[in-house]
């Protein structure tokens, strides 16, 4: 047993030590300042975040635990295996709006899958600085591919077969990225004339500022370029106003050729014990902890690492913090400070951790921290961003409007295991809000709030009750024993259980133990001897909608902002849950109303087989304006396929009224041109608002003559029966609805038997961002490999044939579009008199691709 105790401790220890390598390592390849890997946990469908290089953890804390159907980049890396690079803001906003609201400011991100046995084993991403909102300036991808297949490796063999071995289930793990600064002086002094202005720098300025014996001319504009080329106008301006004995209040903070920041402090002749010159001081923020020269600053300086330690402060900061200095030395900023923890100061600590520009903002001291006399309640305080070290300012201010202030931030609670369940109570509800916004099924509800509340509050167990005729009944559940929840599924409003009382209350109820749920509710069945749980009432514009529980596997409390912040979320999970109820009871008749239009089984004659397929698109109510119809035609068949523009049930309805005309037109056994001509009268006639596409063909089975004409829809496909497969130009007029004198030219052509007709909507063939034509060509590849007709050695049949065709589109997780395919095929006719019958004479095929 102390054997593999001691291998599991050593498993550990490399496990964080190849973690800890590979986010550093992504930090140079994609030139990033923040970086971290994401590894199975063992919940399933739950990632965790495992290391974290270059930002503090608290300040990540919202996203430390995610979902893999979440819509964010890093899971979407992990569940489709490909790389997600997010090159700027507006991209990012695009893409993922949950993911920008919580960081709100100018970034770009990429998120590699790091591949293992079966799967990915976890993502490695990072975060990079972009100089503007649509910067499209992109990171070595390649280079970071290489490097999450090197992880990968080394976790496949870490594991040894166990990929157990390598799952995460702790708090991140903070890395400290390599200095990448070389060591210079840290401050230099100069003094000057101001009436012949004359600079006398001394030797550590002239190090600081790279200048070489003899290159230092030794004037105000010399000195201005040396310390800042692209800000010298803004020192000169200072130079003057403290030549006029006004210096400026704050250190000037400019940045060097290299973009690195610069602090300039100067004071007015008499000053510095010298009548007739005044003084001045440059700094290095980077290495002022060495030097302690911002120590004669009258402001509060102070500079901390990238993961939020502070590694400086002068006197003036600890005074004007109410702390003594050594003890902030050493100290993280949330310890040493904490009214600088949660909202509205974590954005702003983010912000200048990922982006190149400073940040300003005025902070509350709490009356305890002790600020000196006449200074006021509140700090101006400005953090400058640096490739190693972050630069602080504190300024006294005065007091702001009563309507601006801010109440300060309780300090991060955390429990006896670390908990992770902490959260910004900005950044949650608004990340919900735009989930939900996305979320319009019951089911699609519940698997948001499944996502966004169960890892934002480390909880491990969910369960939905919606209100029906004064019972509740059971929606969703997930991590509850299985079974548990039956006996409370329909329980009346009558019933003294706690799921009841906060919706008849309207009040949540929050027990941080198992023994206090059973005080409250003598008798009830519990579903574990230890735990906290949170039932939240659903109540939207005043209307009870149900109720919401949360079950957490450890003891924990709720603090006063949490439970604020799950009642706000209860109101938001209600008026979503009440939005789609409305949906699916609408969607429910929309889908009987095409279950009702489309045919329920086709015409068939004995020298033709038919086949066809609908797959609804998964956006929306899951109905659409797609159809198709066989009709028999005198003596032969008619075929057709339409597909009208947009979805639900309006789309339904129109798409009923033409099927109904074509079919009259049809069983009339009008020509081709004629059925599309009346039913496009019939269609501006109604004036629904839409427009509809159809292709339509008379077929005579005995011959194979094929009569087709097309109103705007896709070209049809015809796969020989040597397996020649080509598309069909078939002449077209516009789409139906449009033109009141359009006109639907008629093409012939001859089906050979064993040969495919394939008709089809562009729901199969096109894809966002892609060429339809490309659609169509891979449509008609994969026709041609699918097979001949049954009957013939080694063929499929057509049922098949269609199945493999939708096969794709059935599998999507997301289908934009309906689907419709109608495949049509020519048996051989049988021998007449034992004499094989004389082939029909072939019509001149229209040019084909």
């Amino acid at each position: 047993m102390a054997g593999s105790d001691e291998r599991a401790v050593r498993v550990r220890g490399r496990l964080a030590a190849l973690l800890a390598d590979a986010s550093t390592a992504a930090l140079g390849a994609a030139g990033g300042r923040v970086s971290g890997v994401y590894l199975r946990s063992g919940t399933p469908g739950l990632l965790r975040l495992s290391v974290l290089a270059g930002l503090p953890a608290p300040l990540f804390r919202p996203w430390w635990r995610l979902h893999v159907d979440r819509p964010f980049p890093v899971a979407d890396a992990y569940r489709l295996g490909v790389q997600v690079v997010l090159p700027n803001a507006t991209e990012t906003m695009r893409r993922y709006p949950q993911f920008a609201a919580g960081l709100p400011f100018p970034f770009g991100s990429v998120h590699v899958p790091v591949p293992g046995g079966a799967g990915p084993l976890g993502v490695l991403t990072v975060l990079r600085p972009t100089v503007t909102d649509t910067s499209d300036d992109l990171p070595d991808r390649e280079l970071l591919a290489r490097l999450a297949e090197g992880l990968g490796a080394e976790l496949l063999g870490l594991a040894d077969g166990d990929e157990s071995a390598v799952r995460w289930e702790e708090a991140p793990t903070c890395v400290r990225p390599p200095d990448r600064r070389s060591p210079r002086a840290a401050a230099g002094r100069f003094s000057w004339d101001p009436v012949t202005s004359a600079v006398h720098a001394d030797d550590r300025l002239h190090a600081l500022l790279g200048l070489r014996p003899g290159e230092f001319a030794g004037t105000e504009t010399a000195l201005a370029d040396a310390v800042s080329p692209d800000e010298a106008h803004r020192i000169l301006a200072a130079l003057r106003d403290a030549a006029a004995g006004h210096p400026p209040s704050a250190p000037l903070i400019v940045r060097a050729r290299d973009g690195t920041p610069r602090l300039l402090h100067l004071w007015p002749a008499g000053a510095d014990g010298i009548e007739t010159a005044a003084g001045g001081m440059v700094l290095d923020p980077g290495s002022a902890a060495a030097e302690g020269a911002a120590d004669l600053l009258p402001q509060g300086v102070f500079c901390m690492d990238r993961l939020g330690r502070i590694v400086y402060a002068n006197p003036a900061a600890a005074r004007l913090t109410g702390r003594e200095r050594k003890g902030l030395l050493g100290c993280s900023l949330w310890d040493a400070m904490p009214w600088l923890a949660g909202p509205p100061y974590d954005d702003h600590l983010r912000s200048a951790l990922l982006t190149p520009g400073p940040v300003h903002f005025h902070a509350v001291l709490p009356a305890r921290a002790g600020a000196e006399p006449g200074a006021g309640d509140w700090l101006a305080v400005s953090v400058h961003p640096g490739t190693d070290v972050l630069t602080c300012t504190l300024v006294p201010a005065s007091r702001m409007a009563p309507a601006a202030e801010a109440v300060p931030a309780a300090p991060i609670p955390q429990d006896a295991v670390g908990a992770d369940h902490t959260m910004t109570s900005l950044y949650r509800p608004i990340a919900l809000a735009i989930a939900l916004t996305d979320a319009v099924t019951a089911q699609q509800v519940s698997a948001v709030v499944m996502q966004e509340l169960l890892p934002a509050f480390g909880g491990r167990r969910l369960a939905i009750y919606l209100l029906q005729d004064r019972h509740l009944y059971l929606a969703w559940e997930t991590g509850f024993p299985q079974g548990f929840l039956s006996s409370f599924d329909g329980v009346g409003l009558d019933a003294h259980l706690p799921g009841v009382e906060t919706l008849t209350t309207g009040r949540a109820l929050f027990f941080e133990t198992m023994e206090q749920i059973a005080a409250s509710y003598p008798g009830i069945p519990l579903d574990a001897d230890v735990g906290s749980r949170a039932f939240l009432p659903l109540i939207a514009s005043g209307r009870p909608v149900g109720s919401c529980i949360l079950g957490f596997d450890r003891l924990r409390s709720f603090s006063t902002e949490e439970r604020t912040v799950l009642t706000a979320l209860a109101g938001l999970i209600a008026h979503a849950m009440e939005r789609a109820r409305r949906y699916d009871s609408e969607a429910a008749l929309a889908r009987g109303l095409q279950q009702a239009l489309l045919p329920r089984r086709l015409s068939t004659h004995p020298q033709v087989e038919t086949a066809g397929r609908y797959l609804p698109g998964t956006q929306g109510m899951d109905v659409g304006g797609d159809w198709y119809d066989v009709v028999e035609a005198g003596d032969g068949l008619a075929l057709v396929i339409g597909d009208v523009q947009g979805h639900g049930v309006q789309a339904a309805a129109t798409m009923g009224q033409l099927r109904s005309a074509v079919r009259a037109f049809a069983l009339g056994d009008r020509p081709p041109d004629e059925v599309l001509r009346g039913t496009n009268h019939l269609l501006i006639d109604l004036d629904p608002g839409q427009f509809a596409s159809c292709c339509y063909l008379r077929l005579d089975p005995a011959t194979g003559r094929v009569r087709i004409a097309r109103a705007g829809h896709p070209p049809p496909l015809l796969r020989n029966a040597d397996g020649r497969t080509r598309v069909l130009h078939v002449p077209g007029g516009v789409v139906l609805g449009v033109d009141p004198h359009a006109r639907y030219p008629v093409t012939e052509l001859l089906l050979e038997p064993d040969a495919i007709l394939a008709l089809y909507t562009d729901g199969l063939v096109e894809r966002p961002g892609a060429d339809i034509d490309d659609g169509i060509t891979a449509l008609r590849l994969a026709l041609a490999k699918a097979g001949g007709v049954a009957g013939r050695r080694g063929g499929r049949s057509l049922a098949g044939v269609a199945d493999r065709l939708t096969a794709a589109a059935r599998h999507a997780v997301d289908r934009p579009d309906d689907v419709a395919l109608l495949l049509a095929a020519r048996r051989p006719a049988p021998p007449r008199d034992g004499w094989p019958s004389r082939p029909a004479r072939r019509p001149t095929p229209p040019c084909d691709r």
